[in-house]
């Protein structure tokens, strides 16, 4: 008589017309079943849309035109005038008014920095130079900045508007 020993059970004996029958190991299978992380991915996506809110600390209000022609950022230096009470306007270097990009208060050194990171840009290839102005700011403080840009020999200016309907 053969005895058959499981390494669960005790040996038992097993009859001699008894056919034992052991599980094939199942293959692997290297396809991976990636629909639960698109469900999680859009979830994520639709929670994130829902309770995101922008920041219109830094944003501002550009001033309506019938027609505008797009430009690309990846040779443009962007200039952003602030609405603020002091009798300069405040200018940053970038897309909006971020702490730390924001230029001299002094109109002349203003002038002077922005001509000289205009410099710096255009050895970089950035030929282009975009003006964004809150439609509350006066033309003056837009011209004095244009006027300081345009010195650099070279240069093409741009003023960023709303396109109306």
């Amino acid at each position: 008589m053969n005895v058959f020993r499981s390494p669960n059970r005790a040996a038992r004996p097993v009859d001699e017309g008894l056919v034992v029958k052991t599980r094939r190991p199942r293959p692997i299978s290297h396809e991976l079943d990636i629909t639960p992380m698109i469900d999680v991915t859009f979830l994520l996506l639709i929670f994130f849309l829902v309770t995101s809110t922008s920041n219109a600390k830094f944003a501002s209000r550009l001033p309506k035109a019938r027609y505008g022609t797009g430009i690309s950022e990846s040779n443009t230096t962007v200039l952003t005038i602030a609405k603020s009470g002091r009798r300069t306007a405040p200018v940053y270097l970038g897309d909006g008014k971020i702490a730390g990009n924001e230029l001299a208060a002094d109109a002349d050194e203003q002038a002077r920095q922005i001509e000289q990171q205009i410099r710096r840009a255009v050895i970089q290839g950035k030929t282009g130079v975009l003006i964004k102005a809150d439609k509350d700011i006066a033309y003056r403080e837009v011209a004095r900045v244009a006027e300081a840009a345009a010195r650099v020999p070279g240069v093409v200016l741009y003023f960023a508007v709303l396109e109306s309907d």
